[in-house]
């Protein structure tokens, strides 16, 4: 069963966590599953950029983006090489390492 590994977030995760997943499971979707409150405007189908996160271990195991992953990103804050939008990952068998950016494209959470 693969991993998320959370690196330290001041507001989503201050202490970092780790999380068992399925295999199949979307990002986004185990994340909140968990309690961790990712940003998720569009409902998860992938039309606001804001559960982007960067997958800084492991990514080379996941799908590639698709377009419209790739255009959604084009919106995100801070965009790496490593971005991907949480509601577009699917978990494979290997574990992966992710960082949430500092700021979103969202101007006020909603709880």
């Amino acid at each position: 069963m693969p991993k998320i590994r959370l690196l330290p977030h001041p507001d989503l995760c201050p202490e970092g966590r780790e999380i068992d997943v399925k295999p199949g499971a979307s990002l986004c979707q185990s994340l909140l599953k968990a309690g961790v409150e990712i940003e998720h405007a569009c409902e998860m189908v992938a039309a606001c950029s804001t559960c982007h996160v960067y997958v800084r271990d492991g990514g080379d195991s996941l799908a590639g983006p698709n377009d419209n992953e790739d255009d959604q990103l084009d919106n995100a804050w801070g965009l790496e090489a490593q971005s991907r939008l949480a509601c577009c990952v699917k978990l494979k068998d290997t574990d992966i390492t992710v960082e949430f950016p500092k700021h979103t494209r969202n101007h006020a959470r909603e709880h």
